[in-house]
Parts: C-alpha cells; sequence; structure tokens
C-alpha cells in the first residue's frame, strides 16, 4: 500500500502541486473526477499509462487491477516495491476513468495531460526513466520520433534510451499481441527487468 506520511519535498514544489491535481475538476460534467496519480520527488521510475480502469477509480490505487498484475509480472516486481513512490511514479495521460465507449474504454482525454504533465515533470528530481505504456502515452511524449505503429515502436525500444522505454499495454489484448510477437518476451523483458533491477537497487 501507499506509504500513509507525505515524503519529503525540500523544494516545496510537488506536493502542492499535487494537492492542485487532487481537486482537479476539468472533466466534471462529462466524467466523475477522481484523479488516480502517485509521485515523489526523488521518483526514480515513471510509470506513464493511458488512465485508470473502472477498478482503480474505485480503490484510488494506480494499477490495482489485472492490467497493474500483468504489468508487474513484466518488470519482475513485487507489489510493495511497485508501490513505493520513491521508486515508481505513476503519471497517466489521464488521471480519472473516462468510462466506457465502444469496444472498452473511452481514450484519456487530451486535455489532462496538456494541463498537468509539464508542470508535475518540472517538480520531480530527473527521473532515470519512463516507461510510456500504451499508445496515447508514446504518442503524447515521443511525437515525431515514434513510429507508425505501436508494434513498431515498441520493437524500437533501444531508440528511446535511455531516458524512455515504450510498452504495450498491460491488458488481456497484449497476451495475443505478445503470442504474435513473441521477440518481445525473448528480447524486450529481459532487457528491461535488468534496467528496473539497477534502478530499484538505486533507490535503496
Amino acid at each position: 500500500m501507499p506509504p500513509t506520511a507525505p515524503l519529503p519535498d525540500p523544494e516545496g514544489r510537488l506536493l502542492p502541486l499535487l494537492t492542485e491535481v487532487r481537486a482537479c475538476r476539468l472533466c466534471a460534467g462529462t466524467l466523475d473526477p477522481r484523479p488516480v496519480l502517485r509521485l515523489a520527488p526523488e521518483s526514480r521510475i515513471i510509470i506513464v499509462g493511458q488512465a485508470p480502469g473502472s477498478r482503480v477509480h474505485a480503490s484510488g490505487i494506480p494499477w490495482d487491477d489485472a492490467s497493474g498484475d500483468h504489468l508487474r509480472a513484466w518488470l519482475a516486481v513485487d507489489r510493495a516495491t511497485f508501490d513505493d513512490p520513491r521508486v515508481f511514479g505513476v503519471l497517466p495521460m489521464a488521471f480519472c476513468y473516462p468510462g466506457r465507449g465502444d469496444g472498452g474504454d473511452r481514450p484519456p482525454p487530451a486535455i489532462c495531460g496538456e494541463t498537468w504533465h509539464d508542470r508535475l515533470f518540472a517538480a520531480l528530481d530527473g527521473p532515470r526513466l519512463s516507461l510510456l505504456v500504451g499508445q496515447y502515452a508514446q504518442r503524447f511524449v515521443l511525437g515525431r520520433r515514434r513510429r507508425r505503429t505501436l508494434t513498431e515502436t515498441v520493437r524500437a525500444w533501444e531508440d528511446y534510451l535511455p531516458r524512455c522505454w515504450p510498452l504495450p499495454h498491460p491488458s488481456w489484448r497484449s497476451r495475443i499481441w505478445m503470442r504474435r510477437n513473441p521477440w518481445f518476451a525473448d528480447e524486450v523483458l529481459p532487457r528491461l527487468r535488468a534496467r528496473v533491477a539497477r534502478e530499484v537497487a538505486g533507490s535503496l
């Protein structure tokens, strides 16, 4: 579980900003606002995902669902390590559940990332690595550097190091994608786990 006491913020930048974000009502009237994110000034790895799902919206805990279980398996980290904001910050493209659309959850509203991401990243102490989980995060962060498809972007992961690492979204659909792209498990995940292990060790 996340720590109950606030983590140090010696320059006073992040904590007031997080309070402002959690009071955000930009999408009120369209969505049911309940911003979900987790950051500490010293977060070493930032997970830039899509948007909370319905279960995360209910619990208020980032990645508290089957997709989170799958992501933690990819990273080879336990729940306690994953939930430590000094190791993993969670900064999705939208902080509130966007609701259901045709065939699944709606896309994250662009106004969320456009309003908050630059300010939040500027309040951090310089994370070592950003995991870009899914096409929305890759489009926003990489811009014209991303490839034509998510698969091509993920396969070109080495081109975005040392700061960014593109990943597919770890939903149930990713199991089908992984069967079609065995190189991800064979080549990418071992390297990703090794990099994550180094960052986790560095946070101790």
